[in-house]
C-alpha cells in the first residue's frame, strides 16, 4: 500500500526531508496560519521543515482522499509559545499539496478534558 499525500508530507516534514517535502508540494502551496494573517509559500516552509522552529506529535489523519485532506496534532514551537492543539485542513492540485489553512487551541499546562 502506498503512503497517502499527508503521511508523505508529515515524514518529509519531521524528519527535514526537503527533497520529498519539494515533492509532495505545490509550486503554488499556500500555507494560511490561524495567527498573524500569515501565509507563506512552497520556498518558506521548506525552510521550516526539519528547522527545530516547530515540532508536531499525535499526528491524526481524520480524512483524505483526492481532493482534500484533515489532520490533527499537538505543535510545540521553538519560541517558547504556548503548545497547541491544531487542526488542519489541506486542499490537493495534480495530486500535490496547493493549500492548507489550520485552526488551533492554545493548550495550558493545567489544561484537563472534562469529566477527568
Amino acid at each position: 500500500m502506498n503512503m497517502g499525500t499527508l503521511e508523505t508530507y508529515h515524514q518529509a516534514f519531521l524528519s527535514g526531508d526537503i527533497e520529498s517535502l519539494s515533492e509532495v508540494l505545490h509550486d503554488d502551496c499556500q500555507f494560511i496560519a490561524h495567527v498573524g494573517d500569515t501565509i507563506f509559500g512552497k520556498q518558506e516552509m521548506l525552510g521550516i521543515a526539519g528547522s527545530g522552529a516547530v515540532s508536531i506529535e499525535s499526528i491524526r489523519i481524520l480524512y483524505e482522499n483526492d481532493e482534500v485532506g484533515v489532520d490533527h496534532c499537538v505543535a510545540h514551537f521553538a519560541n517558547g509559545s504556548t503548545s497547541e492543539a491544531v487542526l488542519t485542513f489541506y486542499q490537493f492540485s495534480e495530486g500535490k499539496i496547493i493549500r492548507v489553512e489550520t485552526g488551533a487551541t492554545p493548550l495550558s499546562d493545567d489544561y484537563q478534558v472534562i469529566g477527568s
